[in-house]
């Protein structure tokens, strides 16, 4: 199967068609295939249908369905999953639409996303959360934070932040998202994506990034932040959730890639539920 390498030419292509899909996985946004495009080596495969070829994070080789799979005949797919590893990434909902004796199904803890509800992140209730109050009460009471929308004449600023995170991390340009954050920030509007920046006594001190994933969840892409303003990150996150628009019920943070550090801080917000994320290969135990 001959590919094209994603480019911005796709957007008006797979955005609607990702969209059509209803799913609540954040690779379901073209925003997020466009990003990380250089990451996961992503080309879009037109045959019979249309499909994304991608490479996951520990070096499998899979294809991303743009179309709900019951859509697609078996028969096809079992064809055109020859020369990958498997399908993915898969809503679990939607393994019961592979037949067991064709199909197989498995998953890998990392992938999965980290999905909270707006209401919890927006007010820190509950004895879980106690430390999160703890850390947003002293920020409160140390500084002067102004929370504002993240609109094109501020963008210089969120680069600003984004290369002093950079800096402070013990990890190169090419062990972290720096390079998908920047090009975000460059292609602000042609991405439709959407966020707040944060100011600290008059200082830049931090930003979300993301868009709508379907209509009751938005996807949060980035989070960067000045950790030399303790607390800055519980404040951002309780401040984004609390100026989200009503319909939205969940924020998903996407997922830990197996790392230790991203594993402990995202579950330290208490999600409301984890999203797995399905491989189906072909059954080779028939």
């Amino acid at each position: 199967m001959q590919g094209e390498k994603i480019d911005l030419r796709h957007r008006e292509l797979l955005s609607h068609r990702l969209r059509a899909m209803n799913a609540s996985l954040s690779e379901y946004s073209f925003a997020n295939i466009y990003l990380f495009r250089a990451v996961h080596q992503y080309e879009l495969v037109a045959d019979e249908h249309l499909f994304i070829r991608g490479r996951s994070y520990d070096g499998f080789v899979y294809l991303m369905p743009t179309a709900v799979p019951q859509d697609i005949d078996p028969e096809y797919l079992k064809h055109i999953m020859k020369n990958v590893d498997f399908l993915f990434p898969i809503p679990e909902a939607w393994t019961g639409m592979f037949d067991g004796d064709s199909f197989a199904v498995s998953y890998n803890q990392g992938d999965a996303d980290y999905v909270y509800t707006v209401e919890k992140m927006s007010t820190y209730k509950g004895r879980r959360f106690h430390k999160k109050r703890n850390l947003l009460s002293q920020f409160m009471n140390r500084y002067s934070p102004e929370a504002l929308p993240l609109t094109n004449d501020r963008l210089d600023q969120a680069r600003f932040i984004l290369q002093d995170w950079q800096d402070a991390s013990d990890s190169g340009r090419g062990e972290t998202d720096y390079e998908p954050c920047r090009e975000a920030l460059e292609k602000y509007e042609e991405l439709v994506l959407c966020g707040g920046i944060y100011y600290v006594d008059g200082e830049p001190a931090g930003f979300i990034l993301g868009e709508e994933l379907n209509e009751e969840t938005f996807v949060l892409h980035f989070a960067k932040a000045r950790t030399r303003f303790k607390g800055v990150y519980q404040y951002m996150y309780n401040n984004f959730a609390k100026v989200l628009p009503d319909k939205y019920r969940f924020l998903n943070l996407e997922q830990d890639l197996n790392r230790d550090n991203l594993r402990v801080f995202k579950s330290s917000y208490n999600p409301a539920f984890l999203l797995p994320k399905a491989r189906i290969s072909l059954n080779t135990k028939r």
